[in-house]
């Protein structure tokens, strides 16, 4: 089961570089939103629920993307991402002013119960993480062509995404809820 969700979750990358090498950038948008949306009703019909995250990330890829087919311009496409990653940043940050909670801690927990200094500490991790993302897409998109762009992004960001969570693995280990054993 768990490979199936891994399956899932990489499914829309896959799908929009595969398209970006025999269809180019449009194309690759147009695919990697309706790869999204697959994902979601395929978790639906799988898990007999709705995943919001993957919900809420096809409803945004669809209005970016719808925006990116409309105005047909590869510095936008380009520089979306520093945007969504600012964004990210910029909630995260102001969640630690507005609100009772920090922006990660309202977010249902079946795996972690994380006092709340540590769910400040991990929420301005992240924060930065997402900062460091916007800086890192937009020295890339300005420096480089868009082929070294595209395999950035799908694959770079993939990659720099999945060490940030591993570095988070230590840290938080002591947080794992455990299953109560069986009485027999």
């Amino acid at each position: 089961m768990a490979a199936m969700k891994t399956l899932l979750d990489l499914l829309p990358a896959a799908a929009f570089f595969g398209a970006y090498l025999y269809g180019g950038i449009y194309t690759a948008t147009g695919v990697l939103v309706a790869s999204l949306f697959f994902v979601v009703i395929v978790y639906r019909l799988w898990k007999k629920e709705w995943h919001k995250t993957h919900l809420i990330t096809a409803i945004v890829a669809g209005v970016m993307g719808g925006l990116t087919l409309y105005i047909h311009d590869p510095a936008f496409i380009k520089l979306k991402p520093t945007v969504l990653y600012a964004v990210f940043s910029v909630a995260l940050l102001g969640s630690h002013v507005i609100g009772g909670k920090v922006l990660l801690a309202r977010i249902p927990q079946a795996t972690f119960q994380l006092p709340e200094p540590v769910w400040r500490r991990v929420n301005l991790a992240w924060a930065v993480f997402f900062a460091i993302c916007a800086v890192l897409n937009y020295y890339v998109a300005m420096s480089y062509d868009e082929v070294t762009w595209v395999k950035f992004k799908t694959f770079g960001f993939t990659a720099l995404m999945f060490v940030f969570m591993l570095a988070h693995a230590p840290f938080l280990m002591r947080y794992l809820q455990q299953d109560e054993p069986q009485q027999p």
